[in-house]
């Protein structure tokens, strides 16, 4: 039996100590804000207070409490999750937030990890900026993995996906396979699904890689992260924003929010993926 949207959310419940790093479209470091975040459920968890603070600063802490979620966030079953912007229009800053629970041998209710990212597009539609956020709960090791590199990607990967969709129809569950092979300083990547099967070629140039027939860029991150985004959200095209986290070394998540050609958000899918030997 699947567990409400508000049960999904309470397994981000904690302390979460980490850091905001802010990094430019072609992954520089702008920034790193030391932080920590309580999520608590009060009165019975029918309350639950959001406490983010920036450590370091002279600013108090942001808290927000509320009782009900509105169709900007969707969860999945562990608790990973993605929020955003129901609506793009152009002439106007448009973003989404990500965020994975990695729990350990006891479970998901355990989880120690927590990984979120926040990605921004400014008001001319161009991909400003993306934050990571790498969080550990309080009282457990602070060990991240290492930076994501190409040669972790590179191989063949079997998943399943999951779709979510705002309308509440049945969630969609479906096979995925991933393909990424290295030819010089280009990437090719070859994805199937039941659906459809589509190629396309990246240039690689140091931590990222630029997909020029489609203008969208992958960008590797610290701690097994990634980020997939259209350089330019172009009007009256469809688009997708994407956030990966590589939780073990033949294990990856994915994140992808799909909008259609008038801007509107249809539906949230993760994949869950494992490399092949």
């Amino acid at each position: 039996m699947s567990s409400s949207q508000w049960e999904r959310l309470l397994k981000n419940r904690g302390v979460w100590l980490g850091s905001f790093t802010q990094f430019s479209p072609r992954g520089e470091l702008i920034k790193d804000t030391p932080t920590r975040i309580q999520l608590e459920g009060l009165h019975e968890d029918k309350t639950i207070r959001l406490t983010v603070t920036r450590l370091g600063q002279d600013t108090p802490p942001h808290v927000n409490e509320f009782t009900y979620l509105n169709r900007s966030i969707f969860l999945f079953e562990e608790g990973h999750f993605s929020k955003g912007t129901l609506q793009f229009s152009p002439f106007s800053t448009f973003g989404a937030e990500f965020g994975f629970v990695k729990g350990d041998s006891e479970g998901i209710c355990c989880a120690s990890r927590r990984l979120r990212m926040v990605q921004l597009f400014d008001k001319d539609s161009n991909f400003e900026q993306a934050t990571l956020i790498r969080e550990f709960r309080e009282g457990t090791p602070k060990k991240e993995r290492e930076k994501l590199s190409l040669d972790q990607l590179i191989g063949k990967w079997q998943g399943e996906a999951v779709t979510l969709y705002p309308d509440w129809r049945e969630p969609e569950k479906y096979p995925t396979q991933l393909i990424l092979e290295q030819m010089g300083d280009r990437l090719k990547q070859t994805l199937k699904t039941p659906q459809l099967e589509f190629n396309s070629s990246a240039i690689i140039e140091n931590n990222a890689l630029t997909f020029p027939d489609s203008n969208i860029r992958t960008v590797l991150l610290p701690d097994g992260a990634s980020l997939t985004v259209p350089l330019k959200i172009i009007h009256r095209q469809p688009f997708f924003l994407e956030c990966g986290w590589l939780i073990e070394p033949n294990q990856r998540l994915r994140i992808i929010r799909n909008y259609d050609e008038t801007g509107a958000w249809q539906s949230v899918t993760l994949v869950t993926e494992f490399k092949q030997p």
